[in-house]
């Protein structure tokens, strides 16, 4: 009883490390900055994600009336000239907006800050890349992250159960891969689809990472399942656990759908990255 209890309590507090871990360091998390106003410090933060029906807020308290800003940007990966815009106050916020993208266009963008005497407090040291996407509603979006997360859990707790030897393993084997069917292959192409126009671009259509992760880690646990039917083969629901949890560690949406203004077309995967490197 007490060694079950300690799997879940392992389990769910790897399951919300990795969760965290893996939004965090991902492309799209909001990117934290700090400025120096007298002697206060102030924090905020740029976001490079936006649903694509609204124009992008970029919002920075500056609680100098005086202070003034402006925010520059152009269409990812184009020769265009950058665009300035100039940042207006709302009660000691300054505020402006970047216009709204097609689903996976990017724009890139930076901020200037500058206080009453017309001094630069604050510069991006390099620019923020912000991705637009379609609208997800929440009735695929929430079931989406529950059931994925869900499995992420019964993944490591199965995994603890296989290395010691419960016989429950089995069971646990067939619900993983159900809730990571029910998650990953079915709701997640549905989230897809709302969100940038395609239902899978993982292999073989495509080689978006998040995909083709997600492709991996259910034959994995398929191959678990089916390999301890009529036999004992812990080993492959270990191998199975363990994969998944380092497969988790990838950043969210790294390497995603991005659109190439040039062609209209959206490239995932492996073509973005040859983008990013060439």
């Amino acid at each position: 009883m007490w060694k079950k209890l300690l799997f879940w309590v392992l389990a769910i507090i790897i399951t919300l490390s990795t969760a965290v871990y893996q939004r965090m360091t991902g492309p799209t998390y909001p990117k934290s900055f700090e400025y120096q106003l007298g002697e206060q410090t102030y924090s905020f933060k740029l976001p490079r994600s936006q649903n694509g029906i609204t124009d992008a807020l970029i919002s920075i308290e500056v609680p100098d009336t005086m202070a003034f800003g402006e925010v520059y940007y152009k269409k990812f990966k184009t020769g265009e000239e950058f665009v300035t815009v100039k940042m207006h106050q709302e009660n000691d916020v300054l505020v402006a907006w970047l216009p709204k993208q097609p689903a996976a266009g990017k724009l890139e963008y930076g901020v200037k800050i500058y206080d009453s005497g017309n001094e630069t407090i604050f510069e991006t040291p390099e620019n923020i890349v912000i991705r637009f996407k379609g609208n997800v509603p929440p009735y695929v979006l929430i079931p989406h992250i529950l059931l994925i997360f869900i499995a992420m859990l019964l993944s490591n707790l199965t995994g603890f159960y296989a290395i010691s030897k419960q016989k429950s393993y089995k069971l646990y084997t067939l619900l993983t891969l159900i809730f990571l069917l029910a998650g990953g292959m079915l709701m997640g192409p549905v989230l897809q689809k709302f969100a940038f126009g395609e239902f899978w671009t993982g292999f073989p259509f495509g080689m978006d990472l998040t995909d083709n992760k997600t492709l991996f880690a259910f034959v994995l646990w398929l191959v678990a399942w089916f390999g301890n039917r009529k036999q004992d083969r812990r080993y492959l629901v270990i191998i199975a656990a363990v994969m998944n949890l380092l497969i988790s560690l990838i950043p969210h949406s790294m390497f995603g759908s991005e659109l190439d203004y040039a062609t209209g077309e959206i490239n995932t995967g492996m073509i973005t990255v040859m983008n990013y490197l060439f």
